[in-house]
């Protein structure tokens, strides 16, 4: 399969453009969604929450963006330093002054690039608290969107701590065997790091004496508050009886927003509405409509980095760990049978490449992964020499949607044509020859299917995976079969609740494969006739075994990582049988202790780093 590559600037399918602008010396990731026509001389700013809350809000932060272009309002995304796609911090900093500073360099560049005077700054949990320091007097502010607010810095980390606490049970460890090696790492000490995400001990003093009351409103004031839990209720009566003006809306599902998985969220179209009828009272009669400025002043690969604000470049360039020698990092638009988004971070320049690793989607997150652990490993291991694509699937992230098909699906059913144009997209534009594909759960799920499909990889790298066949229309949080593997006692009882049998008759759920996984791990009658067949060399349905067998036989070197005590493991076991130990050293398994499935722990997260470095440079 043939892919090209689509002008960042000037993307296909009316999507946004694409670029770095300067923060104070550092680097921020942003895009804009540029409307056909403006409708008044105000743009939006979007400010996303802390953390895990911005991966699960993302795709209802792209759509409010594309709601405000469609109005005629221009709307700029962009990542804080430290997170997304933006450069790095030091991470004993004060995060909350870097980002309100990021917040005033957004408004600043959206203004240049698109002629509009006045700035309006829409912000989600503590991006609202932030866009409200950054409004402080700061002239071109004029409009503020909050949407579930948080209202007090001291409550906030309470219940970040809360999510902290409950989230440091460690599953039991998976007894180890003669082919698996297992890393011990202790947790971090003195760190705040909620879903694999820090705070530092400087960003949660200030948090603590940080209040949302006494901070002043911007001249329009439109609060949307959670109507299960309206914090903002209280600090909004106090507004109007200031005799400030502002728009008060009660909304369900805000807060699910930004604490729902990706693939399970459901955005509230009602926000959405709310934002776009809101900014409608901005917009100038239809005979004042003006076409929006051309974005004439793209840069190069180094402008941008003066720390002025006051050009856009295509490209990052990161500081180089030898001899001085810089990455570049860049944004890509494959265009295959839908426009793909990608990162791709590029090695020193002058040096010989010929190895590229390609990193997919976990789960329904988009391309930074989980705890933003694909931006490390891609900058990690382009310092020593590999190509590396962080890559978003159709439907997910910053990918087009396939017609008829959902938003942010995590098997979604085309993923080995997204797959195949990536890698013939690495190959024709940087020449490489040896590809490694790969990443954690459903990722690792896309990246064995690949293979078995002699898609062609050299490497694949499987993190966690729970599961090694899907068929559309399955129920990813009915049809954990790893889990089944793991707690057979709790999916016993749950298979014959009266629920799970009205699902069954209904034809939503597979009951009778997950009463069959339960059944064979009690009695492994089917592993058993499953290693007998392949020692026949007769192909039995659904056979991870054969797959791996014959992957490893066309030269395909096969990495999986657990968290120790994973259920992905006893799932493996079950379903591959003897025939990961007749594999030998052409399939590695590692297990992690101190993990957990999304590997959000800090130290577990550096140790399978580790791992994935020392066996992609093993042969390099």
């Amino acid at each position: 399969m043939s892919a090209s590559l689509v002008d960042p600037h000037r993307p296909a399918d009316g999507l946004f453009e694409a670029f770095y602008f300067a923060s104070d010396g550092r680097q921020l990731f942003g895009r804009l969604h540029r409307p056909d026509r403006i409708a008044c001389d105000l743009g939006l700013v979007l400010c996303n929450p802390f953390g895990h809350e911005a991966i699960c809000s993302h795709r209802g932060i792209r759509l409010l963006a594309e709601a405000a272009a469609a109005a005629g309002f221009p709307a700029l995304r962009f990542d804080y330093s430290g997170t997304g796609d933006s450069s790095d911090i030091e991470f004993d900093v004060n995060q909350i002054e870097l980002w309100t500073q990021d917040v005033r360099a957004a408004a600043l560049e959206l203004r240049r690039l698109t002629g509009v005077t006045r700035i309006g700054l829409l912000g989600i949990r503590l991006g609202a608290l932030v866009a409200a320091l950054a409004a402080s007097d700061f002239e071109p502010i004029d409009a503020l969107i909050f949407i579930a607010p948080i209202i007090s810095g001291e409550r906030y980390l309470r219940e970040l701590r809360v999510a902290q606490l409950s989230a440091q049970s460690i599953p039991g460890p998976v007894e180890p065997t003669a082919y698996v090696s297992r890393t011990i790492v202790a947790g971090a000490a003195g760190d705040m790091e909620i879903s694999g995400f820090k705070l530092s001990a400087a960003t949660r003093e200030v948090l603590k004496d940080t209040e949302l009351a006494p901070l002043a409103p911007a001249r329009h004031l439109l609060i949307l508050d959670e109507i299960t839990v309206p914090t903002a209720r209280e600090w909004n009566a106090a507004l109007e009886a200031r005799g400030v003006p502002t728009t008060y809306a009660l909304l369900r599902g805000l807060l699910q927003l930004a604490m729902t998985a990706p693939h399970s969220i459901n955005v509230p179209m009602p926000m959405i509405a709310a934002v776009s009828e809101w900014l409608a009272h901005f917009a100038v009669n239809a005979s004042a409509l003006r076409a929006l400025p051309e974005n004439t002043n793209t840069g190069n690969a180094n402008a941008g980095n003066t720390g002025s604000g006051t050009s856009v470049a295509p490209a990052l360039m990161l500081p180089g760990t030898r001899g001085g020698d810089a990455l570049v990092e860049r944004p890509v638009f494959i265009s295959s049978h839908d426009t793909l988004f990608g990162i791709v971070t590029e090695p020193p320049a002058g040096e010989a490449v010929s190895r590229a690793v390609i990193l997919l989607n976990q789960g329904a997150f988009h391309h930074i992964g989980g705890s933003r652990m694909h931006v490390s490993f891609a900058r990690r291991w382009a310092q020593r020499g590999y190509l590396a694509l962080r890559l978003d699937l159709a439907g997910l992230g910053e990918s087009t949607l396939r017609p008829g098909s959902p938003d942010d699906e995590a098997f979604p059913a085309n993923a080995l044509d997204d797959i195949r144009a990536a890698i013939a997209f690495v190959r024709d534009r940087y020449g490489i020859v040896h590809v490694s594909l790969g990443g954690l759960c459903s990722a690792a799920y896309h990246a064995v299917r690949a293979a078995a499909a002699q898609v062609p990889v050299d490497r694949i790298l499987l993190v966690n995976p729970v599961n090694f066949h899907w068929k559309p229309g399955m129920i990813l949080h009915e049809v954990q079969l790893a889990q089944v593997v793991r707690y057979p006692r709790v999916y016993y009882d749950r298979i014959f609740s009266w629920r799970a049998l009205k699902k069954l008759f209904t034809g939503r759920v597979a009951i009778a494969r997950i009463l069959r996984v339960y059944i064979n791990s009690l009695v492994p009658v089917e592993s058993t006739l499953r290693d007998l067949a392949r020692r026949l060399r007769i192909r039995m349905p659904l056979d991870i075994g054969h797959d791996l067998e014959e992957m490893a036989a066309r030269g395909v070197h096969i990495v999986f990582v657990f968290a120790d005590g994973d259920p992905g493991i006893d799932l493996l076991k079950l379903e591959a049988g003897a025939a990961i130990t007749r594999l030998g050293d052409r399939c590695k398994i590692h297990l992690i202790a101190g993990g957990d499935h999304n590997f959000n722990r800090s130290a577990a997260r550096t140790a399978m780093e580790e791992v994935l470095t020392s066996e992609l440079f093993l042969e390099a």
